[in-house]
């Protein structure tokens, strides 16, 4: 019997900011990466799978593709760029407040160089007047033949049901890549450290959200109770830093462990005991050894 089930690699492309978590995160109707206001809060490639009856869609979500000014930075665009030619589809997002600009230009660029197809999908409708979409579309239609455009707002969920009817149709046919439960390749370990970061940048301002990177040093299971301990690192550059992430009297570090606390036992659905230290680890992001002990190499 011919099969007619289809799956395959879905790549979430485009720029920092434009809501490539939120809408994997939206898609699976689960959160499997953190979400930030700040740029480049995505460091690494994340894979998140919806299954059907009829198909798999295996997501990648990754870094925001720009110019970058550290080592982290380009680690982060080769791992953004290289998932492009690895996929089966294309779902290139760009934001409706901003329109088609020259960092889009050069993912487009990327796209082309590629071959693969793409579906361009304009974020943030709920943001700004839905006049400019079509507009928008006639500027993405000269620039590459995208198999469709689809308008969606992640945020509030608009066209999420059309986006994935959409990808699944544009899959090729083939068999399963993971088990129906599965719905990321990343362990618990990396999760834990993620939710910590996604609360420190929530509290944090100016520099210091690009110069946190977090270690989850032990993670363990009580056998007596029901209790998950949690102990983690939170890394900075530089020493005024680590006195905002600590601030007057340990307020702020007691801030972002309460927040990471409360998320991590909605995540794993028992008590968790956590642990943060804040530790001065210089010029991190420029030095290769450094990224390798911290998991980013």
């Amino acid at each position: 019997m011919e099969n007619r089930f289809k799956s395959g690699f879905v790549s979430i492309i485009g720029k920092p900011n434009v809501g490539k978590s939120t809408i994997l995160n939206a898609i699976l109707a689960k959160k499997v990466a953190i979400v930030s206001s700040k740029p480049e809060t995505t460091r690494d490639n994340i894979m998140g799978v919806l299954t059907t009856k009829e198909a798999q869609a295996v997501f990648i979500d990754t870094p925001g593709i720009h110019k970058p000014h550290q080592l982290l930075g380009s680690l982060m665009v080769k791992k953004a760029e290289s998932s492009i030619f690895d996929a089966d589809l294309l779902l290139f997002i760009l934001e409706l407040t901003s329109g088609i600009r020259e960092d889009d230009r050069i993912i487009l660029e990327r796209v082309k160089e590629s071959g693969k197809p793409a579906v361009a999908v304009i974020n943030k409708i709920d943001m700004v007047s839905k006049a400019g979409i079509l507009p928008l579309i006639d500027g993405l239609r000269a620039s590459y033949g995208f198999l469709d455009f689809i308008p969606i707002s992640a945020v509030k969920g608009d066209g999420l049901d059309i986006l994935k009817q959409k990808i699944f149709e544009y899959l090729p046919f083939g068999e399963k890549y993971f088990p129906d439960s599965q719905i990321t390749d990343k362990d618990d370990t990396f999760l834990a450290a993620e939710i910590i970061r996604e609360k420190a940048l929530a509290l944090t301002r100016h520099e210091v959200p690009h110069a946190i990177a977090v270690v989850v040093d032990r993670m363990s299971l009580r056998d007596i109770k029901d209790i998950l301990d949690i102990d983690a690192t939170i890394y900075v550059e530089r020493d005024s830093q680590k006195g905002i992430l600590v601030g007057r009297k340990g307020d702020m570090a007691k801030q972002i462990s309460t927040l990471s606390r409360q998320d991590l036992e909605k995540r794993f659905g028992k008590k968790v005991f956590l642990r943060i230290w804040v530790k001065v680890l210089k010029n991190w992001r420029k030095d290769p050894n450094s990224l390798k002990m911290l998991g980013l190499a």
